[in-house]
């Protein structure tokens, strides 16, 4: 992993970690004082939060290795194990804010306090700054991880919104609205869970070695048909090391070439790729005898 990139990465999750340790003791601290469920399941989520951005913090870490003699392909999978982590955290954390907001639904309602829309209202502004430049790093460094983090920061300040429509009810209607600030929690957990599911499936994708896009593999057909000495593209799989992608294809020449000739079309393939595309950090080439007829 270029050392910029795992430079841009890392400061992306601790800026993260720091502003929801921050943010997430605020919400806490204003929801039990200012009796708000909503708040409080707010908080809660920002403290999962805090464990994603250690997950990827690390991951980040463990993914800049180089390859070694137990990891031949490099250990660029960790960014989509931590992906996949993190996702889970948020469904996990959205279960306990849902179970915990129907309780309090069912139980004694207690009108918030107003200061805790002042609260909110400053989340939500620095939560949706944190989403948008989190998210414009993950994009320049193509990192499965950090664009999983930075859905965290919007899903915060999704939630935070809706809390402080739940409180704005309760505070307008008085304690026969009070239960609209549970209401907004178990509502915040629905959207948090919907995000956390939308999160994971990309991530195992990675994990399962899911082809990319058909105008990545459409690419790499084109570069490598442009070799002179190659007929035929065949065969092209593609798979994710992280950001990173590895390659194999079989590629067809003149069956009468000698072996060096055709091995030498191969290292052609494999560079120009490399060259063209540097997120591709292998190529497999397979020679075949072509079929195309010849003068």
């Amino acid at each position: 992993m270029p050392a910029n990139r795992l430079q841009r990465n890392r400061r992306a999750a601790l800026v993260g970690l720091g502003a929801n340790l921050v943010l997430g003791l605020a919400k806490l601290a204003a929801g039990i004082l200012g009796h708000s469920d909503a708040l409080v399941a707010d908080a809660v989520e920002s403290f999962a939060d805090i464990v994603g951005s250690l997950i990827v913090w690390q991951a980040l870490a463990v993914a800049s290795r180089p390859a070694d003699e137990d990891h031949p392909y490099g250990h660029g999978k960790a960014e989509s194990l931590a992906g996949a982590a993190i996702s889970t955290l948020l469904l996990l954390a959205a279960a306990g804010i849902g179970f915990h907001s129907v309780r309090e639904f069912l139980g004694v309602h207690v009108v918030p306090s107003p200061y805790t829309l002042v609260v909110l209202v400053v989340v939500i502004a620095i939560k949706e700054s944190l989403f948008r430049w989190v998210l414009r790093e993950s994009e320049a460094t193509d990192s499965t991880a950090v664009r999983t983090d930075a859905w965290h920061h919007r899903a915060d300040a999704i939630t935070s919104l809706a809390a402080g429509v739940g409180i704005t009810l309760a505070l307008i209607g008085g304690p026969r609205w009070a239960g609209a600030d549970a209401i907004a929690a178990i509502v915040a957990a629905g959207i948090i869970a919907w995000n956390g599911w939308r999160l994971l499936r990309p991530a195992l994708e990675e994990l399962m070695d899911t082809q990319p896009p058909a105008d990545v593999l459409e690419r790499i057909r084109k570069i490598a048909g442009s070799v002179d000495g190659v007929d035929q593209v065949q065969k092209c799989l593609v798979r994710r090391m992280g950001y990173q992608l590895l390659v194999d294809m079989h590629v067809h020449v003149d069956p009468s070439m000698t072996v060096e000739k055709s091995h030498a079309i191969a290292h052609s393939v494999k560079d120009s790729v490399r060259n063209e595309m540097p997120a591709v950090l292998d190529v497999l080439v397979h020679i075949e005898p072509s079929r195309v007829a010849r003068p």
